[in-house]
């Protein structure tokens, strides 16, 4: 999609369908700069679900923590537009999709706070995301509320998902550890 002088939201690439990278253009002057990060019109126009219920943040203390992947079901199945607002991440897509291409694909995207780049994670995608440094934070903007009943999951180091790592996670919690391989994953969906 081109972008137009006035537009503060533009996609950069749809690598896998409803996945996009978002680029932001801040207005800058002397006094530093004004950054949209949000706007229900123009990701109307980029055919982007641009329904919030909630919005998230997290805070990971070290670099190589690992969060993900995560994903919703059923009437909590979720669009999420993830942005790093400190520090720099490594954020991953799995498709889960049916019928989609990409279906068990990953991409991944570096994002960092410089950048202002965010991700569309369309319904039906896990997501997760690796810290590349220290002290980093993270925004979600998420179509639908959280219900722990319908959450799933799939672990990171699932051998038959190809993910092209910066670094290994280090740190990881026990949920997201014992997350199901991906088949198993699918067969709960």
């Amino acid at each position: 999609m081109g972008a137009h002088s006035h537009d503060r939201l533009i996609s950069l690439s749809e690598p896998f369908p409803g996945v996009h990278l978002l680029a932001r253009r801040p207005i800058a002057d002397a006094r530093g700069a004004f950054t949209r990060l949000f706007c229900r019109q123009r990701l109307a126009q980029l055919k982007i679900d641009a329904h919030v219920e909630q919005v998230n943040f997290s805070q990971s203390t070290f670099a190589g923590t690992w969060r993900g992947f995560h994903y919703q079901t059923g009437s909590s199945a979720e669009t999420k537009i993830v942005s790093c607002v400190t520090g720099r991440i490594f954020d991953v897509v799995l498709d889960l999709r049916p019928g989609s291409p990409n279906h068990g694909e990953t991409i991944g995207f570096e994002l960092t706070a410089e950048t202002m780049q965010a991700v569309v994670v369309p319904k039906g995608c896990a997501h997760g995301f690796l810290t590349l440094e220290p002290n980093c934070s993270v925004l979600y903007f998420v179509s639908a509320a959280y219900d722990p009943l319908l959450e799933r999951g799939v672990r990171f180091d699932d051998p038959s998902i190809q993910v092209r790592w910066p670094q290994l996670p280090a740190v990881i919690s026990e949920r997201d550890r014992n997350h199901p391989d991906l088949d198993l994953a699918r067969a709960l969906h």
